[in-house]
């Protein structure tokens, strides 16, 4: 017999009072989904204008015409031609009959660049290296589901909360003021940066890891380090390979900027050319981070797909 729920004008299966309240239930959810997004929208939408009015977005000022004459307009659209005629600058006259003259010229500071890009990757290393170390070892306290205590949780948080948050230029800043000009500022600069970021991310890697092994050596008399060595590492290890050579990429791109204030590599000729309005130069240092990113960005790649096996699957 199918039950029945009494009602004033009769009775109603109780499966289809069932189905009532799903219903019922089903609309107040979509209610509230649809009120969620549209607070969520409105929110958003104050927050870009608020943040494009502070950031001058809106803002008019005056141009100089061709004609020499001031008019007022919107600094958008006025800048971007600032912008192109900027990027026209920058690009050298090559002609097809005198190519090898023109990428010469072009090229005119190639051997003094290549060694400032070599020091540049030395001290990406090195900080890489550096920031792998610091950041391996203090991700697994920094770690909710493995910190041993909670004071040591909080203490090792923070410390990579100020490593990251301060940017390399300002670390590079400090350094130089210390230890004088030169690649050893830029590798501390970058190392203490990159502990704070590896930190962080090796530490997300750390929270989402299966607990059962930890759990076993744990049962079998083993200590945290033990737990930490037998059960964790394994598991996080073709991530943090990952985030390290993602992060040696990023780190190159750093030491070729943090030379503008003293700290070595190849951002002293960026402030070179800058101050002189060497515009070809700019291209050219560009062109010569951009190849170095590529080739890194590449072997990186062939590298971790060794590493975690991605070179032996069809």
């Amino acid at each position: 017999m199918t039950a029945t729920v009494d009602f004033a004008g009769g009775s109603v299966p109780a499966s289809g009072n069932r189905i009532t309240q799903f219903e019922a239930a089903f609309s107040e959810q979509r209610r509230r989904a649809r009120l969620f997004w549209l607070i969520g929208t409105a929110v958003f939408v104050c927050a870009f204008g608020l943040t494009a009015w502070i950031g001058d977005f809106f803002k008019v000022t005056q141009v100089t015409m061709p004609d020499g004459s001031r008019e007022w307009r919107w600094i958008i659209p006025a800048g971007i031609p600032r912008l192109g005629e900027y990027v026209s600058k920058t690009i050298p006259t090559l002609r097809w009959e005198t190519l090898g003259a023109d990428l010469a010229n072009w090229f005119w500071r190639w051997r003094i660049w290549l060694e400032l890009l070599f020091e540049s990757i030395l001290i990406a290393y090195m900080a890489t290296v550096l920031g792998v170390i610091g950041g391996f070892v203090l991700s697994f306290p920094a770690a909710r589901n493995l910190s041993p205590n909670k004071w040591v949780f909080w203490i090792t948080r923070r410390y990579l909360e100020i490593a990251r948050t301060v940017p390399e230029l300002v670390w590079a800043l400090i350094f130089v003021f210390c230890f004088s000009v030169g690649p050893m500022a830029g590798v501390m600069a970058i190392g203490l940066h990159a502990t704070g970021a590896l930190g962080k991310l090796y530490s997300e890697v750390n929270e989402n890891i299966d607990m059962r092994p930890l759990e076993g050596v744990k049962a079998a008399g083993g200590t945290w380090f033990d737990q930490i060595r037998y059960g964790a590492v394994p598991q996080v290890l073709p991530n943090i390979v990952s985030y390290t050579l993602l992060r040696f990429e990023i780190n190159v791109r750093a030491s070729s900027i943090i030379g503008y204030v003293g700290a070595g590599g190849l951002g002293q000729e960026f402030r070179t050319a800058m101050s002189f309005q060497e515009y070809t130069d700019l291209s050219a240092l560009f062109v010569i981070i951009f190849v170095t990113v590529m080739a890194i960005d590449y072997g990186s790649e062939k590298l971790r797909h060794r590493i975690i096996g991605m070179e032996a699957r069809p």
